[in-house]
């Protein structure tokens, strides 16, 4: 499939997950991004437009830990997860998972 295709395709569907997701300051929107080699996640506020912890490396259980614990030392504890077009499964899956191990609910 060529990439402008395949890009295309997820921004469509990324816009028709944030039509329904919004992040506040008491439950941030956990948005996640893969590249090729890294995986980038971020708590937003949307209401403030303000990232409030971000975390990225290579491993998506890590990522996610580490996300967990900054979120809970800012005193957050419950997020939205935006999985950025992305489908459920792979590497969004296993930071979501590590996210929840860490103490996150959503």
């Amino acid at each position: 499939m060529n990439k402008s295709i395949k890009t295309g395709k997820r921004a469509r569907r990324q816009k028709r997950i944030r039509a329904t997701i919004s992040g506040t300051a008491e439950r941030p929107r956990l948005s996640v991004f893969k590249s090729n080699k890294f995986l980038y996640a971020q708590l937003i506020d949307d209401d403030a437009g303000v990232t409030l912890a971000t975390s990225s490396g290579a491993d998506a259980t890590k990522v996610g830990e580490d996300l967990a614990k900054r979120s809970l030392a800012k005193k957050i504890s419950t997020v939205v997860f935006d999985r950025g077009g992305y489908v459920y499964r792979g590497k969004v899956a296993l930071l979501a998972e590590s996210a929840r191990k860490g103490g996150l609910k959503f």
